[in-house]
């Protein structure tokens, strides 16, 4: 499988397939393993977008890159989670410990410093002994270990206030510390509180001597509810795949470019000026029947001028006198009328599972029937109805069963309309017959 699935795949297939490896890891490594886990996921589909959807290059990408998980530490979780105190601001537990509360923060400046130079120059130096510390380097080491010490200090009170019921504030001592916490440690802080509180020290069976404020007591659930909880019994489908889903009916387009253009010689000149005289027709044919009779001519020549480009008054007039002799036939009047849709969306289900999609170019919906017209640019004109492509045929019943559907009860008259004519052909019932199955 390594050497054919994409990587996205390889990983998805060993977490949830039947090696159940996202479970297995959150099991050993706990709930934190989350987040890498769908960060790695992640990754894959981002290479699989810009490189060669291939393990051995996905590996290669993702060594040399470098990956940060950001997480919700607001997150709760059953798990003890370990910080520092500059990560904790904000955040809040209902158990706090602070587990290194002995620290002297004087043992803790390094042996490195900065010697301010100027106001935009710092340098690295070795940090001197007390003895030897010099102007002006004296009082610059002096302002750092005050700040240092106020951070220090404003880090215990974030610390405090991080505990929702119970606080524990512990630490441990070192050879240096033979007079017990350093007095700047937090830990002596707290004692010193302690003290002006009045508590006693106290014998505790798990901790020893201990000091306590307040008497809050935290209930946390009990081992035994927490294995009973793990032993929930889960759905037999939660470990099965999920099953493979139907595929759709693939959308027939009749208007899609394969089918539509019928075959024909190489262009001539004639030809390419035919399918040319073709294509201003048909834009006349969309913006003509919603201008006022009237307008008509004098708004299509100024529109063959100014926006077609055409020069050539003679073949203006041409071209608007077929486009008007077209719209005003009255047996087609009413199809470039108002009430008839340009360029309208249809899209159906028939009733032998065929997904049809596509657009007409001229629609009339009336109460007894409809009526279609769709518009050919094509360089060749059919003279009569049997020299109508197939590919046109299959094109308008297609459309026609797709009509049947959505106006079920009502005639549906076809048409086409060769603009390089221009030339309009009825397209009957039985004409359209023999290529409905195709369609």
């Amino acid at each position: 499988m390594a050497d054919y699935a994409t990587p996205h795949q390889f990983m998805e297939t060993i977490l949830s397939g039947p090696l159940q490896g996202r479970r297995k890891l959150l099991e050993r490594l706990g709930t934190e393993a989350r987040d890498p886990i769908e960060e790695l996921l992640a990754s894959a589909l981002e290479f699989e977008t810009s490189g060669t959807p291939s393990l051995q290059p996905f590996l290669d990408w993702f060594a040399r890159g470098d990956v940060e998980i950001v997480r919700d530490p607001s997150a709760p979780l059953d798990a003890v989670r370990v910080m520092t105190v500059h990560g904790s601001k904000g955040l809040q537990a209902p158990i706090v410990i602070l587990a290194d509360a002995c620290v002297d923060p004087s043992r803790a400046r390094g042996s490195f410093t900065s010697f301010e130079l100027d106001r935009d120059t710092r340098v690295p130096i070795f940090r001197p002994r007390k003895d030897e510390l010099a102007e002006p380097l004296k009082s610059q080491i002096e302002l750092q270990d005050r700040l240092d010490r106020e951070e220090h200090w404003r880090l215990l009170y974030v610390a405090l206030t991080r505990a929702e019921e119970r606080l524990y504030i512990a630490g441990a001592l070192g050879a240096a510390d033979r007079n017990g916490p350093p007095q700047t440690s937090w830990y002596a802080a707290c004692e010193t509180s302690m003290d002006g509180l009045g508590c006693e020290w106290e014998d505790d069976p798990v901790w020893g001597r201990v000091r306590r404020f307040g008497d809050a007591e935290v209930r946390a659930r009990s081992a035994s509810a927490a294995a009973e909880a793990s032993k929930t019994a889960l759905p037999a489908w939660l470990k099965q795949p999920a099953p493979v889903e139907a595929r759709p009916p693939r959308p027939l387009a009749p208007t899609a470019p394969a089918e539509d253009e019928a075959a024909s010689p190489p262009p001539t000149p004639e030809s390419r000026a035919a399918a040319q005289r073709g294509k201003w027709l048909h834009q006349l044919f969309e913006r003509l029947p919603a201008v006022a009779p009237a307008e008509r001519e004098r708004l299509a020549d100024e529109w063959l001028l100014r926006s077609a480009g055409v020069a050539d008054e003679a073949l203006r007039r041409g071209l608007v006198e077929d486009a008007l002799r077209i719209i005003s036939d009255p047996a087609y009047a009413d199809i470039f009328g108002p009430e008839a849709l340009a360029e309208a969306p249809i899209a159906a289900v028939t009733p032998d599972g065929a997904v049809i999609s596509g657009t007409v170019d001229r629609l009339l919906v009336l109460p007894d029937r409809i009526r279609i017209v769709d518009f050919k640019t094509g360089r060749a004109v059919p003279r009569s109805t049997g020299e109508l492509p197939p590919s046109h045929l299959r094109q308008m019943a297609a459309y026609v069963a797709a009509l049947e559907v959505i106006f079920p009860g009502r005639a549906i008259e076809a048409a086409l309309l060769y603009t390089s004519g221009p030339l309009l052909h009825r397209l009957a019932p039985d004409l359209l017959a023999p290529f409905r199955a195709a369609a």
